[in-house]
């Protein structure tokens, strides 16, 4: 099957949507297991505000090591449980809705390079408006608290995700669940705009250089074009997440609109930080980014596999939606 072509494989059916939200949520489970640690040094480096007081900026792994010792190592997991609860939605969301996208998009059963790109930008949105915006406010609100989880006396204003959920909709209101949607919507659109068509791209080159070009590649192969997709988009959006990330950090100011916030965001890190600042957290950011990539579409091309094969086996040999 053609990494461009809307079939399934040997040209059957597309895969189905329950096929793809089951393959993308089982993806997402096993990539935030694997390299939630990272994004929590990633949040604290962006955060850091150590050179407006003097002091020398920690790098990603002193960052990890802090965390480490301050906090245990299950420090480097706050925030899991709503990256958890959120990412199996998520990803079920970005690979059922970026392959109807393309399935609206493509034309005779081709998939160009512009509709893969705009199929990711549209997937991307999507889920950033549905499920991504209200998990990173939870998420960042608990990796962003400085306490000890190895003192029972030191006790956080959120217990865990459910408990930071609750709070910040009383407390803010449900709309501080989507603070910052906008940023946040560019940000994921930009960023499986640039992820999917890379991937695409790179699986469709690998497929021509096969015997077989119609044959599914390999875990090992769709691992490494996964990696080096997944590193496109962080460098292109770092500055929109960092502003995000400080945004989503607390509440709003009485009367201040989102657009007066995220002029005043940047304003400040301009002049505190420099330039610098706006790509704070970008060696994390890629290496949690990268990795998570690579054992998404490894791990979603597998299960997608085994479930397709798993429909095809019915009596009489049909295959069947």
């Amino acid at each position: 099957m053609s990494a461009k072509s809307t079939s399934g494989p040997g040209g059957k059916k597309p895969a189905s949507v329950a096929t793809n939200l089951i393959a993308g949520g089982g993806a997402g489970a096993m990539e935030a297991l694997a390299c939630h640690p990272l994004d929590t040094i990633k949040v604290r480096m962006q955060l850091s505000r150590r050179n407006t007081r003097g002091l020398k900026r920690r790098g990603f792994v002193t960052t990890g090591m802090e965390i480490a010792r301050k906090e245990t190592p299950l420090g480097l997991y706050k925030g899991l449980g709503a990256v958890l609860t959120g990412i199996v939605p998520k990803m079920a969301c970005r690979f059922t809705s970026y392959e109807q996208y393309k399935l609206l998009l493509s034309k005779d059963g081709h998939v160009s390079t512009a509709a893969n790109f705009w199929a990711g930008l549209f997937a991307g949105v999507t889920e950033a408006v549905l499920v991504v915006c209200p998990m990173e406010v939870v998420k960042i609100r608990l990796q962003a608290q400085h306490h000890s989880m190895a003192d029972p006396l030191d006790i956080p204003k959120y217990r865990n995700a459910a408990h930071a959920c609750y709070t910040v909709v009383k407390e803010e209101g449900v709309g501080a669940l989507y603070r910052g949607v906008t940023l946040t919507a560019l940000r994921q659109g930009t960023n499986q705009a640039a992820n999917f068509t890379a991937y695409t791209e790179l699986k469709e080159w690998l497929q021509q250089k096969q015997e077989d070009p119609s044959a599914a590649l390999p875990g090992w192969k769709t691992a490494i074009i996964g990696l080096i997709s997944g590193a496109v988009g962080p460098f292109t959006n770092a500055p929109i997440d960092t502003i995000k990330t400080r945004l989503q950090r607390s509440p709003a100011e009485p009367g201040q609109t989102a657009l007066g916030r995220i002029t005043a965001i940047s304003n400040q890190m301009m002049k505190q930080e420099g330039l610098r600042a706006f790509w704070m957290g970008i060696t994390p950011r890629v290496m949690r980014v990268a990795p998570g990539q690579a054992v998404t579409f490894a791990v979603y091309e597998y299960l997608k596999g085994v479930l397709e094969k798993g429909r095809e086996m019915i009596p009489g040999g049909k295959y069947e939606e």
